[in-house]
């Protein structure tokens, strides 16, 4: 029995240049590794265009899925910039300059002598009842609602903003591994190491082939939540790996 808490989440990338190719995302593996080592495991990503109905769709069936949503893009002074229109339909509320935000881009576009102007403001617009996530690169605020966390694509920022963040949210028993190193290609190991893996269903197991340019080899990356799960089914992966290795030798 295992005493380990898992917490999920979902992370929806929004934006036409994604799906284009003209912007390669750089925020879906930095999330991953950020959640990993806090204890959240990062169950589903999405990226879907810049369509209002797309995003509410996709943030609908994320929210009510998992634990934490986490979204980047869309944020900015643009006019396809209406992320924050979309999570307000989503939670059937009203869109409104936040005068907290207004105030904080205001004071910074002041102390920059540049005029605030109708576009910049834009950026401070959020659903009513949100909560701000702190942006301390370029001052425009995040927002939070419900267990949606919506924060800027630029990756400085979207790192900036995640570090803000993750103190403050449910976390769950880090995932930890151990690589066992086999010799053996996946054709040799695939049927003895499903049978290691139903022996051991608190663990995930996975393999990696590799070629050296003479021949293949595997590693073995066992996943799990406890150490004496995990040492349980390293165990295992070692035998079979003998047990495989002995039987060619005779053969």
């Amino acid at each position: 029995m295992t005493s380990a808490s898992v917490v999920t989440a979902a992370m929806l990338a929004i934006g036409d240049e994604l799906l284009s190719g003209r912007t390669k995302d750089k925020n879906i593996g930095h999330l991953a590794d950020m959640l990993t080592m806090v204890g959240i495991d990062l169950c589903e990503v999405r990226i879907v265009a810049d369509d209002e109905e797309a995003i509410v769709e996709a943030v609908n069936a994320l929210r009510g899925r998992y634990d934490h949503v986490f979204t980047s893009g869309g944020i900015g002074p643009t006019h396809d910039d209406i992320t924050a229109d979309a999570m307000s339909k989503a939670f059937g509320v009203e869109c409104r300059h936040d005068p907290r935000a207004m105030e904080l881009l205001g004071t910074m576009y002041e102390r920059r002598g540049m005029e605030f102007t109708e576009a910049r403001k834009r950026m401070a617009r959020m659903p009513v009842g949100a909560d701000h996530i702190a942006n301390p690169v370029s001052t425009a605020p995040g927002f939070r609602i419900g267990n949606v966390y919506v924060m800027a694509g630029v990756p400085q920022v979207f790192q900036a903003m995640l570090d803000a963040l993750l103190p403050t949210l449910q976390a769950g028993t880090p995932v930890l591994s151990r690589t066992v190193r086999s010799p053996f290609g996946e054709g040799d190991i695939g049927t003895p190491l499903t049978e290691v893996q139903k022996q051991h269903p608190e663990t995930s197991i996975g393999s990696y082939p590799k070629f050296d340019g003479k021949s293949f080899s595997t590693d073995i990356v066992i996943r799990g939540r406890e150490e004496s799960v995990l040492a349980a089914a390293e165990a295992d992966v070692v035998a079979m790996l003998d047990a495989i290795s002995r039987a060619r030798q005779s053969g």
